[in-house]
């Protein structure tokens, strides 16, 4: 028997959102990703991605969610620092809400939840990294029975130390990751579909 979802299982198949009704929750599109030990493989792949979703979302009206992670001054996401501050391109526009976060998962010690909606409430996550905040985030979700769509390609991640003393790459890490969410936690697309999937119907003619 092939391998199934936890989803398809239980005989569900879960739709991606319609932007025109979701809120596009940004995460860590920040500088730190893109230079030093944490700079990420295929950020600048995700980072293209990522812009045609934000603009895509602006156009339709989209509630957009910016999430920056703040860590301690000095440090890794330095607020203060270019190295904490977002990607120039990726940045808020006015009118566009940003969450400071300490934590992997952007709904602890914020007000993340009440910008998002009550339960049942869509959203759209895309961001870095896709194995730790990107995931993290995805996973409380649905603790809070979010409807969550998960822009793929508009994330990336790293290579990791594996604990028999490997090295588990990037691509790997991100495929796996992918595959972990997509079983029971998220409806996972390219970001090309989805916004593919928003465009407004063609009107009948005349």
């Amino acid at each position: 028997m092939p391998p199934a979802t936890l989803f398809a299982l239980s005989g569900r198949v879960p739709s991606p959102a319609d932007l025109t009704d979701a809120t596009l929750v940004m995460i860590d599109y920040q500088n730190e990703y893109l230079a030093g030990p944490l700079a990420l493989e295929g950020a600048d792949e995700a980072i293209q991605h990522a812009l045609k979703l934000l603009a895509a979302a602006r156009e339709c009206g989209a509630r957009i969610i910016h999430v920056a992670h703040r860590g301690a001054p000095g440090g890794f996401f330095d607020r203060s620092n270019r190295r904490g501050d977002f990607i120039e391109t990726l940045g808020p526009h006015s009118g566009e809400t940003v969450v400071e976060k300490t934590l992997p998962n952007a709904f602890s010690g914020t007000d993340l939840s009440a910008l998002v909606g009550p339960p049942g409430a869509a959203i759209v996550v895309a961001g870095f990294m896709t194995h730790n905040c990107v995931s993290s985030t995805i996973r409380a979700a649905l603790d809070l029975s979010l409807a969550v769509t998960l822009a793929a390609d508009a994330c990336a991640t790293r290579n990791l130390p594996a604990p028999d003393g490997g090295i588990v790459p990037a691509v790997e890490l991100h495929r796996a990751e992918l595959a972990a969410l997509s079983d029971r936690h998220a409806c996972v697309v390219n970001v090309v579909e989805l916004i593919r999937l928003s465009a407004p119907a063609p009107s009948a003619p005349a």
